[in-house]
């Protein structure tokens, strides 16, 4: 069976403690990303929308880094909307600041009804680069 390795970012916030859950799982050369939000360090959600979906980001790009990884390494991502309609024209810019050209990774987004305070969380799966 393959190791479970947990992986967290530099300067992990609260959630991580506050839920107990790791901010991604290595297993293998794959990387597990749990939901990322827009939360500050001590766990609040960042209240515009726009600025908390490029905290999304910029926390997953964290966590992919204390992993040896980047956007280019994603290949599965999930994302969750409170609003999806009304919040696609703000999420679509900053998405393509972080995936800007193809390939790009595969994409789902789910419409929920409750992201615990959040309005967009972001989940991947990435692979690891080998080390040369």
């Amino acid at each position: 069976m393959t190791a479970r390795t947990p992986i967290f970012p530099a300067d992990r916030h609260a959630l991580y403690q506050q839920h107990g859950y790791s901010a991604a799982i290595q297993s293998g050369d794959l990387l597990f990303v749990s939901g990322q939000v827009g939360s500050r360090e001590d766990g609040t959600a960042e209240p515009d929308f726009g600025a908390q979906v490029r905290l999304a980001f910029q926390n997953l790009r964290a966590t992919l880094e204390a992993a040896g990884c980047t956007f280019d390494d994603i290949v599965d991502v999930t994302t969750f909307h409170t609003d999806p309609q009304n919040q696609f024209e703000i999420l679509m810019p900053i998405k393509d600041e972080f995936f800007p050209a193809p390939p790009y990774p595969n994409w789902t987004a789910i419409g929920v009804t409750w992201l615990a305070g959040f309005d967009f969380e972001i989940k991947v799966i990435a692979r690891i680069p080998k080390a040369i």
